[in-house]
């Protein structure tokens, strides 16, 4: 590995423990539960490994994949891992992914009859321009192929999807910008049951498209 590449996945593991912790500390994840992954520069990645409290990652120890997707160094990774990797596959901007096991966002997913194409009504612009659709994957255990199979068939198109009985996948170009859009997804989550039985105003489609237009949003 030449210099500026160690340099570069060095920044990547302290950055990723930084988040981790941020996520943990603030209640946005819990116990060993959820993972985070980036993609680096010589086409590998590094993810959080599986039985790990998020807030108290050690960035050495993370666990190390080749271009391939073969683990290559660090410890035992999360056998979650195929979610991230479908996500990868389907896109190529993608410089990390997120995955949460956040309260509201899960309370949304076991909701009777919400939309699967479209789980969250556009409650902010915000919520729009950061995760913008959401449709909702059936639930199918954790680390089943099949479950990889479903994220992979919506990855192309949504960059963000949420696991019915489970959680929010996000990917971003960064990990900022991934961390951002599940925790704008969680918050416009807890907004939703807030105004549960109450009568609400979401913006309008017109709305809608004009902030994809605006913002070049796809």
């Amino acid at each position: 590995m030449i210099d500026a590449d160690r340099h570069a996945e060095n920044l990547a593991r302290t950055e990723i423990a930084a988040v981790g912790k941020s996520l943990f500390d603030r209640g946005l994840t819990f116990g060993s539960t959820g993972n985070i992954s980036v993609r680096l520069e010589d086409g590998g990645w590094l993810m959080t490994p599986t039985n790990v409290s998020m807030g108290a990652l050690d960035p050495a120890r993370l666990s190390r994949f080749d271009g391939k997707g073969n683990h290559i160094s660090g410890d035992k990774p999360t056998k979650e891992s195929v979610l991230h990797m479908a996500m990868y596959g389907q896109r190529r901007d993608a410089g990390a992914v997120v995955h949460l096991h956040s309260t509201h966002s899960v309370a949304v997913s076991v909701i009777e009859g919400i939309d699967p194409l479209d789980v969250l009504p556009p409650l902010t612009a915000y919520y729009v321009m950061r995760v913008g659709r959401l449709p909702l994957v059936p639930y199918l255990p954790p680390g089943d192929a099949e479950l990889a199979l479903a994220v992979e068939k919506l990855a192309g198109k949504h960059h963000a999807v949420l696991l019915a009985n489970h959680g929010p996948v996000v990917a971003g170009t960064t990990l900022a910008n991934a961390q951002f859009a599940t925790e704008e997804l969680e918050e416009t989550a807890k907004l939703f049951l807030l105004l549960r039985g109450t009568a609400i105003k979401p913006l309008t489609p017109q709305q809608v498209d004009d902030l994809r237009l605006r913002f070049d949003l796809k």
